[in-house]
């Protein structure tokens, strides 16, 4: 494969003189102080209700931060899987965990306030989230992703959308914990509509999601001072507790790591890779050792250009392979083993399916009178694939709720990569019987290691 490039690149050499051409730490069960006998200055550190409270905004915010530099980056991925993606059920879904927490107080299901004192704190919620969105849009006049206006960070829509599902997480997440994942998973859905939608970068996203949250926390606080006490109905309520498995939802960024050369067989490279993944992770466990669960992440690993020696006058080609990127998901049995209160170990085995992204293939050199001194050569597509997994990861436990996971998984797929070459070099009458679409057998195998923040139901 790279000899046939290379060949191709060698022969474009004339023709280039003429053609120059995108977890939340859900507090499930949070305390009250009425019910609460030890000072909050004696607790754990993990424990204090300022630290539960703040700790998903300061990780939105940091995400956010983090991803500012590649948010580019991050938005060709989308551009290369989805680019003519348009839904517009953003525009609606943020509004779903309201219209619950209303629809269940109209239906009498008791919830943490009356509907009364319900709204008001809603109303003090969207205050501050609406003045923290607005002051921060238009001062930054970040350029949204599509260039339509300069309001893009934060997200309002995301904003919004987190906002409510506190709401809901407040009022009913005593009552039973599946209605604050409902409403997160509603929020998060939200928010990737706006990224897929192309009207948001990633860092506005996040940074949507933990405003949305902490306006919550803070209407409500606001709201709580004038009542003097956490809720109309908390003591009814306080004593409700889920089933004691560990059940857990999770957040999860880590390295990948190559165990195969993903492209030895189409000869466009010739080292391991080294990439990242990010992901979401659940399970439910039905007794305090089994469950069954699943994974949604993202893999995406860069290739090393392969630098191609001519002669001193003609100087190198470089061979540039676009990253590889892979959307999987799998289910599958999941194991847990407590060894302590604090410690917990998680095993899994799970398979399912990979989505690969297309991409380019690109020769470099001067001696081309193209932009950038590149010519695309050809493109690639992998095929989608069986994927199976397997993993471990150990979870210290800040409190009951919420954790900390050091993962390893394992995953081994095979794709078959197609090349489909430049139409100018299959249009030309020397080439065109060599230049049928050439396809190779790769495989994917890689181990991934990284963090989770773990959150129990």
């Amino acid at each position: 494969m790279k000899i046939k490039i290379l060949s191709l690149s060698i022969f474009m050499l004339p023709l280039s003189l003429h053609h120059a051409q995108d977890s939340l730490a859900v507090d499930t069960n949070p305390q009250p102080l009425a019910f609460d006998t030890k000072p909050n200055s004696q607790k754990p550190f993990f424990q204090k209700e300022w630290v539960k409270k703040s700790t998903a905004p300061v990780l939105f915010f940091t995400a956010s931060a983090a991803t500012w530099g590649e948010r580019k980056n991050i938005r060709e991925i989308r551009n290369r899987y989805i680019p003519t993606f348009r839904v517009g059920y953003d525009n609606y879904l943020q509004y779903a965990p309201t219209a619950a927490v209303y629809g269940l107080k109209l239906a009498g299901v008791k919830g943490r306030n009356n509907i009364g004192r319900a709204t008001l704190s809603y109303a003090a919620s969207i205050g501050v989230m609406a003045i923290l969105v607005n002051s921060i849009k238009y001062t930054a006049k970040v350029e949204r992703p599509d260039g339509s206006s300069r309001n893009s960070f934060p997200s309002g829509h995301t904003s919004m959308a987190f906002t409510n599902a506190s709401f809901l997480h407040k009022e009913y997440g005593l009552v039973n914990p599946a209605y604050s994942i409902g409403g997160y998973s509603a929020a998060a859905i939200t928010g990737l509509g706006r990224n897929l939608n192309n009207r948001h970068w990633i860092s506005d996203v996040l940074a949507g999601a933990g405003i949305g949250i902490i306006s919550t926390e803070l209407g409500y606080f606001f709201i709580d001072k004038i009542y003097k006490n956490k809720g109309d109905n908390l003591g009814m309520l306080a004593g409700i507790e889920g089933n004691g498995n560990p059940s857990f939802l999770s957040l999860k960024l880590g390295t990948a790591l190559s165990t195969t050369n993903f492209l030895k067989e189409s000869a466009l490279s010739d080292k391991k890779e080294i990439g990242f993944e990010t992901g979401i992770e659940g399970a439910y466990f039905f007794s305090k050792k089994w469950g069954a669960g699943g994974d949604f992440s993202f893999s995406s690993f860069p290739v090393k250009s392969l630098e191609f020696p001519l002669d001193e006058e003609l100087g190198n080609f470089d061979i540039n392979t676009e990253s590889l990127g892979f959307l999987n998901f799998g289910i599958g049995p999941y194991y847990s083993h407590e060894f302590s209160e604090k410690l917990q170990l998680t095993l899994k085995a799970t398979a399912g399916y990979s989505s690969p992204a297309s991409g380019k293939v690109i020769v470099k050199s001067e001696l081309f009178d193209l932009p950038n001194n590149e010519f695309q050569v050809a493109e690639y597509k992998p095929s989608r694939s069986f994927r199976w997994n397997s993993g471990a990861a150990l979870t210290y436990k800040f409190n009951p709720e919420l954790g900390i996971s050091l993962y390893a998984d394992y995953n081994q797929t095979q794709s078959k990569i197609t090349y489909h070459f430049n139409e100018i070099l299959q249009n030309d009458a020397e080439l065109s019987e060599d230049l049928n679409d050439d396809s190779a057998k790769e495989k994917i195998n890689y181990v991934s290691a990284g963090l989770k923040l773990t959150a129990f139901f």
